[in-house]
Parts: C-alpha cells; structure tokens; sequence
C-alpha cells in the first residue's frame, strides 16, 4: 500500500516557504537544461524591449484573484460596473468583473465536486434500461443496451475498486494516527524528525509506532498526506461514482441545451482554487520579486473561467467558456483538463472552431494517465473522428522532467501524432489559494508553460499572429527527439519522438530567437 501511494504521490501537491524549498527545484522550468531558458530569454534577448498586455484565459477550477504573486495580472472587464447588480457590457453576465463561473449561481452557491462523465451517461441509461431483457428490446434499442452494459461493468469496476483503495487507506491511516499520538506522547511535543523516529524505534513501548511512522516518513508520506488521500478515495466513491449524485442542481441549467446561455456566477474563486491558481502562477506570477515563483509571462492578465470541477467536467460548460473567452478578449486559453467520454462533442468542437476563426490559440494538458491517446480518449482533443481538417490553433502538451534518465514524465499521456511537444510538468512550485505555494505535478502543470510562452510571444512580438507564434513554439523547441527515455507506465525505453509529433520540449530561448527573426521579415 505505501508503493501505491508513492506512486499516487506524484500528483499531490505540499505546502512549502521559498526559503525552505529546494533551490536546485525553485523555478527549475525557467532554467536551462532541460527547462525552458526562459530566464535567458529575458535577460539576453528581450532586456529593453517593449512589450504589450496580453489576456490570458484559464479554464479551471478557479482562481484566487488575490494572491500577492498575481497582483497587476488579473484580467479586469473595464466595460463593467463591479456589484451593481447590471450587466453593463450587454454580454450576458452580470458583474463578471474578472471572468465567470459556470459552477455556481446568484445566491453563492458552488458546484464543488461532480460525477465523472461515465457515471452520468450510466445514470441516464439505468433510467431507460434499467430492469430490462435483451428480449424486450428494438434492433435500435440493443446497441444503446450493450454500451448501457458496459458502462455498468466499467462504473461499477472502478466504484469497487475505489472501495478497496479506500479501506486500505483507511486502515492505514487508523494505525499511522495511532503511532503518531503515541509518538508525541513519549517526545512530549507536538512536531519529530526522522531521525527522532529512527531512535525510538529501539524503544519497548513505541518500538512498533515508530517503525510505522518511519516507514511512513521515509517515503515522504505523512499524516497530512495520507488525510489527503482518504478525502480523495471517499471522494470517489461518494461523488465520481455515485449515479445517485446530482450537483447540477445548484446551477440549475439544463446541461444538455446549449441555447441556455446565461447562468452560473462571478464567482471566478469558488470553493476550491488549488488547480487554477497554481496553473495561473506558472503562467503569470511576478518575475523577480523574490517571493514565490517566477512566471513564465511579464505582463499578462489572468481571466479565470471556472468549469472545472473535482470529477468530469459538463461539454456545455467548457464551450461556453472557450466561447466567453474569446468574446471578451482573451488571446490564449489554457485547458488543463480532461475526460474520456464526451457527449456533446460536435458543440464542442463548435466552440473551437469559434476560437479558430477568431484567431485565438487553446493550449491543452495531454492528461496523466501514461497512455497513447491515440488510443485512449482524452476529451477534448486535438482531432476528433467527425472532423476532417485539424485544428490549427491547438497545442497539445505533454509533461517533461528534470532528469536526464527519465526525460518524459512517468504519468504524461503521449502520441507521436495527437501530443504537439512536451514541457516542464514534474516539481513545479506555483501559487495556491491564501497567497501560499506548493509543488504539484502533472500536464496540468505543462501547459501553461506553453501557454506563458505564447502569452510571452503575443506580448513582446504583437504583429504575430496566434498561428505564426503556435508554429514558433512548435518549431523551437529543444529537440531531444532521438533521446531515449522510459515510456510512461512502462519500463521500455523509446526514443522520444515516439511520444510526441515535434520530438522536442517547449524552449523560450529558441522562440524568442525565432521570433525575431520572423518579425524582422514582416
């Protein structure tokens, strides 16, 4: 079980003061090596240019506007009168100062947690199908039936499994908690080290407690951790899993009828920002200030679009935000998000083909499942079975690490054909809600990377279109594509221009060279 959660542990983020955190991490990504030479970028080739504000939107779980590292970049909708209760600008949305909420209405309520989209779609055939034979049904009828069956089998394989994690967990924590108040006991205050447990590990009475608390704490785990993870699985099973759940209800929209516009709130917060303002931080937070991080863009404004909850998000929801982003201004919009069923993909598809005509760019997380998604769905994506033509104002992401052995992170999605490029998506140290900072990793983390760096190409080079500045990241990037690396959730070695179509890692340095230059023949 403590093999499993090192493996989990990869995606939780913990808390951690710039002056405590390893500097050989801080800021990593805007590095050389394998970062993005960002860093060098500002200093060599754009100290004493002038730049332009670029509107970056995130569509996320929210974003603590509030945040000292993002002051001065936070998108603010002049055309609007902040609490008046008016939808000033005639766009629909009444007081959305800073962005909009699509999990939330008027009275201040939030849509925190959410189904997964399969137990959505289960719950919709378990009331047209459920109870029924094979027999009573059409020839139309039994297709819907088969996939309704395997839906069931798949929801209910992965509620049981959620069920067993969670025991484990459970029992785990009900002994570390144990250990750890009779640790506290016997060195009579509240905080141990390592090395404390490790002594008493030869003592008669807290001899077995402190042997459970040294595993634990050698693995990097702790108590705090291991209540994370118990909220997680619980989570699973009494939300993801749940056909019974309803959170929809407190919007109050009908999720299925995209002419329904015009609900949610401003709200851009909500009750869970974690996601969002780590993934603004990466994009935006103040350079050089010597607090935090530092973010890939200088003069951004962040528009937070929350519809992103914890469970699958709604279709309808992520294409009225790409939609309202691109109304309002935004010049790139980050994604880092993902499901694997989709049911209203044409509208989807719709919304970003909106973004596409009106010249706007959509940077997109690969997903971290350690799949092709090529062969394994990751909704929404770069090319969809109805379509004909890709899009041209797409980058797909993969996650890239600091480490020469295992380049391509472990859990990154990835295709020769559907992932664009990969960046920095492993130890990444950002902004969290209450003016905090904590690692995290994930292709939650690597697009924005792509997204400040367009964001920062858009800002220094403004006759650039969003399509030149795409193909300026894609065609600059660090080329390691004969590189050998493990392939994520695998052990075999591969080149890594198996893993994405460009074989490279996203470099500010190069796209900034190149993007001089292009701007010198236009």
């Amino acid at each position: 079980m403590i093999k499993f959660l090192m493996v989990a542990i990869a995606f939780f983020a913990f808390s951690a003061t710039a002056q405590d955190y390893d500097k050989k991490k801080l800021n990593w990504y805007n590095g050389k090596k394998y970062g993005m030479n960002t860093d060098n970028a500002y200093k060599k080739l754009l100290d004493g240019r002038k730049s332009e504000t670029v509107v970056v939107a995130v569509i996320d779980s929210g974003v603590d506007i509030e945040h000292e590292d993002l002051q001065g970049s936070i998108w603010v909708n002049e055309d609007e009168i902040p609490d008046n209760g008016i939808d000033d600008d005639k766009n629909g949305y009444i007081d959305d100062v800073h962005g909009w909420s699509f999990l939330g209405n008027p009275d201040g309520e939030n849509v925190e947690h959410e189904q997964l989209e399969m137990t959505r779609l289960l719950a919709k055939f378990e009331a047209k199908y459920g109870g029924k034979e094979y027999s009573d049904l059409s020839d139309e009828e039994k297709k819907e039936f088969d996939e309704y069956k395997t839906l069931k089998e798949k929801v209910d394989s992965e509620l049981n499994d959620a069920e067993k994690t969670m025991g484990f967990i459970q029992d785990l924590y009900d002994k570390a908690k144990e250990a750890d108040e009779a640790i506290k006991r016997e060195l009579g205050k509240d905080e141990y080290t390592l090395k404390e447990v490790k002594k008493l590990k030869k003592h008669d009475e807290v001899g077995g407690d402190a042997e459970t608390m040294y595993s634990l704490m050698k693995n990097g785990l702790s108590m705090e951790t291991l209540d994370h993870f118990v909220e997680i699985f619980q989570g699973r099973i009494d939300y993801h899993y749940n056909i019974n759940y309803d959170a929809r209800s407190i919007v109050g929209d009908d999720p299925s009828n995209f002419e329904d516009k015009y609900y949610g709130s401003n709200d851009v917060e909500g009750p869970d920002a974690m996601h969002g303002t780590h993934c603004s931080g990466i994009i935006a937070a103040t350079r050089g200030n010597g607090i935090g991080n530092d973010g890939v863009a200088d003069n951004v404004k962040i528009m937070s679009i929350r519809a992103v909850p914890d469970g699958d998000e709604r279709d309808k929801d992520i294409a009225l935000a790409i939609r309202y982003a691109v109304d309002n201004g935004a010049q790139v919009v980050n994604m880092s998000f993902g499901k694997g069923y989709s049911p209203y993909k044409e509208e989807v598809i719709k919304a970003i083909r909106y973004a596409e005509e009106n010249g706007v760019l959509l940077v997109h997380a690969a997903g971290n499942d350690g799949k092709d998604i090529g062969e394994n769905d990751n909704f929404p994506c770069p090319q969809y079975d109805s379509m004909s033509e890709e899009f041209s104002n797409w980058i797909e992401v993969g996650a890239s690490t600091r480490y020469k052995k295992r380049l391509a992170a472990s859990f990154s999605n990835y295709s020769d054909k559907h992932v664009d490029i990969y960046a920095p998506g492993l130890e990444i140290y950002s902004t969290v809600p209450q003016s905090e900072y904590e690692e995290s990793q994930g292709t939650s983390m690597a697009a924005p990377m792509v997204t400040g760096l367009a964001a920062l190409l858009k800002s220094y080079f403004p006759k650039l279109t969003m399509f030149e500045i795409r193909d300026i990241i894609l065609q600059s990037g660090q080329d390691v594509s004969d590189r050998d690396t493990p392939l994520p959730g695998d052990k075999k070695e591969v080149p890594f221009k198996a893993l994405c179509e460009t074989g490279k890692i996203a470099n500010a340095y190069n796209a900034v060279e190149m993007a001089m230059e292009w701007e010198a023949k236009k």
